[in-house]
């Protein structure tokens, strides 16, 4: 399916008589001789041209056909099956009680927040080179009650789960400070036997989970 939108800077091309003189006509040859002209990945597809003579001008006028992609937005992009999108505190309840014992990383992030999306692709990398550790992804927007509740007040911010010892780290991340995250999962995903699931887990609630959280933290 496509759109047919029209783009100001060639809605109306105008170009001067005296360009078009025997001497400059080659000038404009590459223009003409091409049924489609690519800018920024986008086809644009010259599909009908009228001329004018008043005032001595030649107007262009383009039609550009810009196709849509099926290419998910940044928020939307997953890195496998080990990182999962939650849209309400019962999937992100549930979440950490079939979790167990595996390191969870919960990503609470906001589609308008610029570090959020500089970071996503080295998480994303981050996600591929740990197929045993579980990353949730939290949209702050979708999920405003739980995130309040869990102390979320700057973005992109991390939670850090581990079995029958629920919470064990959260903090602020931005790019520059990634290094953060790679030294709290050497830290916590250590190899141990299994602990078992967290404890109560029937009886799970936001309460049992927002009790553990740290103080409120500033912006990094």
């Amino acid at each position: 399916m496509a759109d047919v939108v029209g783009l100001p800077s060639f809605r109306s091309l105008r170009v001067p008589s005296y360009l078009l003189a025997s001497n400059n006509s080659t000038s404009l040859q590459p223009l003409l001789s091409h049924n489609q002209i690519n800018f920024s990945d986008k086809r644009i597809c010259l599909s009908r041209f009228s001329s004018s003579p008043r005032d001595q001008f030649l107007s262009f006028k383009v039609h550009a056909t810009v196709a849509e992609t099926d290419q998910p937005k940044w928020w939307e992009r997953n890195a496998g099956p080990n990182m999962i999108d939650i849209h309400s505190t019962d999937e992100f309840l549930s979440a950490l009680s079939q979790a167990e014992d595996r390191l969870v990383i919960v990503e609470f992030y906001g589609t308008w927040c610029a570090s959020c999306r500089a970071l996503f692709p080295k998480l994303c990398r981050t996600a591929e080179d740990h197929p045993e550790i579980l990353f949730l992804k939290v949209n702050f927007d979708e999920n405003k009650p739980m995130c309040k509740s869990l102390n979320v007040k700057v973005l992109p911010y991390f939670h850090f789960y581990r079995g029958a010892h629920g919470q064990v780290e959260s903090f602020s991340c931005s790019l520059a400070k990634f290094q953060k995250i790679k030294d709290s999962i050497e830290m916590h995903n250590t190899a141990r036997c299994s602990i078992g699931p967290p404890k109560g887990v029937g009886e799970l609630t936001l309460e049992s989970v927002s009790a553990s959280q740290d103080k409120p933290v500033g912006s990094t």
